[in-house]
């Protein structure tokens, strides 16, 4: 399912005079995991553009070596 079928399965209830949007739990999971996606994507994005606005120079973008960054997260 994606993002847009899942925000497109929601019923909305009035409950005390509030309208509520209702949305079984296997589309909220699909609707947050096609989310997760979007951000890695434009994640990707930015850094890809940092590389090319450094001509190419890892470095210079701010990327880090493996080991290092791999060390960071130990």
């Amino acid at each position: 399912m994606t993002g847009t079928q899942a925000l497109q399965s929601v019923q909305f209830v009035t409950v005390k005079g509030k309208r509520l949007a209702v949305i079984n739990a296997e589309d909220w999971e699909a609707l947050i995991e096609w989310l997760e996606t979007v951000e890695d994507v434009l994640a990707a994005q930015q850094a890809f553009g940092h590389l090319k606005a450094a001509g190419g120079d890892r470095e210079k973008a701010g990327w880090k070596e493996w080991d290092e960054a791999e060390q960071e997260l130990a």
